[in-house]
């Protein structure tokens, strides 16, 4: 049994002294005493770890290369989705692995315990299957075993390339699936599961309103029916009124109205909602899976949130892209966009907690239910998911409490993060993961081959 000291530490009651914390071998967290006698020299400071609820990891290689203009002076999300096809095009399993675990690495340095990876690319360039029909799937969960980070694997199905159901696009071939094809990929993903730590969890995620036919949409939600189900919606405002041109509801409305949408599901970038839509989002128990620094980059817009917490609404964040990977840096641009957005300070708290703990606490709450993981709390029989941070830095200088939380948030980086555990595997060490050497060089080799082919 191994057991973490901290001078202080987040639990479900609030702030305690001198705990610590004994996790079993079965990953999971034995106990937890607070009031203890420490050695004299312990100065960590220990927070539950969050879980990243959205991210697509082989566009982690793309960071970088899509901030230019393009040949009319004008970009968008649908302009940088061109760029994202063509590059993916170069993709084998081989670099979809060695990316993913490069990313998931990075994750796992910047205080993520866990991740959703938000999986479509399943097939061969010119939409051929692999002979493994979840090769791909496969790469993914090799990654998470390599790297040791808790993985819920969510098979993408994507069967149009439009609401007026045109085929896919030849750079959508690799995403296509009809729902009998999918439901296969669903049992050969379940299959390759069985090599990870038990802790591993398996969803599904029909793409979008757009990607998938509502009968479809329908059914594939049954195919695992405990399981998470996410999807993307109401990220562009181009979609937006595409769906209500064609469904004559907006994505919210229609999606809550139609589904039986509950605390499985979780909505990515909600970002745009009429007032009825936010508070409806809140009442249904889903969670908003909001990724501030992607939504950032791709100019999505602003999440309602001050309506939507103050509702009762479930968040938590994602790194989507991995155009930067940093947790803290999530947190600070979603209240940050609240404050320009209000133009008021503190939008994202409560009486009780200062924005930092309230940002933190609220995505370990929404991440843990949008993963199915059980997760988010410093607690007995919870899945011992933690950080470490560097109490002894000058950040955290005489922090106490939620300042421990703002000074991270607010006025620090991910270079606080000093120890993570992942259901109890003590992953990252000294703030260096323990296979960095080995995982960035393999990932070194594969982005030199796809920016010379570019």
């Amino acid at each position: 049994m191994e057991t973490i000291r901290a001078r202080q530490a987040l639990l479900p009651d609030g702030w305690r002294d001198a705990v610590e914390i004994d996790i079993g071998d079965d990953g999971l967290i034995a106990e937890v005493r607070s009031g203890c006698e420490l050695p004299a020299d312990t100065t960590a400071c220990a927070v539950p770890a969050a879980a990243n609820l959205h991210s697509h990891t082989f566009q982690r290689a793309l960071a970088g290369l899509t901030e230019r203009r393009g040949p009319d002076g004008q970009d968008s999300f649908w302009s940088w989705r061109r760029l994202m096809y063509t590059f993916l095009e170069q993709l084998t399993p081989e670099d979809i692995e060695a990316i993913a675990a490069l990313a998931f690495m990075e994750m796992l340095e910047a205080g993520y315990g866990s991740v959703a990876e938000f999986h479509y690319l399943h097939h061969q360039p010119d939409g051929t299957p692999y002979g493994q029909l979840a090769e791909t799937g496969r790469r993914i969960q090799a990654a998470a075993l390599e790297s040791g980070i808790g993985l819920t694997h969510l098979p993408v199905l994507y069967s149009r390339g439009g609401l007026d159901n045109r085929p896919l696009e030849t750079a959508q071939q690799r995403f296509g699936n009809d729902l009998e094809r999918f439901a296969r990929l669903l049992e050969d993903t379940a299959e390759g599961l069985k090599s990870l730590p038990e802790d591993a969890r398996l969803g599904l995620a029909p793409h979008s309103l757009r990607a998938v036919a509502p009968e479809a949409l329908a059914q594939a939600s049954e195919l695992r029916p405990t399981d998470p189900v996410h999807i993307h919606i109401a990220e562009q405002m181009a979609e937006v009124t595409a769906v209500e041109e064609t469904y004559g509801r907006r994505p919210v409305d229609w999606l809550l109205d139609s589904l039986p949408v509950d605390a499985r599901w979780c909505l990515v970038h909600a970002t745009h909602m009429t007032p009825e839509e936010t508070s409806a989002l809140a009442a249904s128990g889903a969670v908003a899976g909001l990724c501030p620094i992607t939504e950032s980059n791709l100019g999505d817009g602003i999440f309602e949130g001050r309506a939507y917490t103050a509702a009762g609404g479930l968040f938590g964040i994602g790194t989507d892209s991995n155009v930067r990977i940093a947790l803290s840096e999530e947190l600070r641009s979603l209240e940050y966009s609240q404050r320009l957005k209000d133009q008021g300070r503190v939008i994202l708290a409560d009486g009780t907690r200062s924005a930092g703990r309230f940002l933190y606490e609220s995505s370990l709450a929404g991440g843990a239910r949008a993963l199915g993981r059980a997760c988010g709390a410093l607690q007995a029989g919870y899945l011992a998911d933690i950080v470490c941070l560097d109490g002894n830095s000058l950040a955290l200088m005489g922090a106490r409490g939620d300042e421990i939380l703002d000074t991270w948030i607010f006025a620090g980086d991910d270079c606080l993060v000093e120890d993570v555990w992942s259901a109890g595997r003590h992953i990252v060490q000294g703030g260096r993961h323990q296979a960095r050497e080995t995982i960035e060089a393999r990932y070194r080799a594969v982005l030199a081959r796809l920016r010379a082919s570019l």
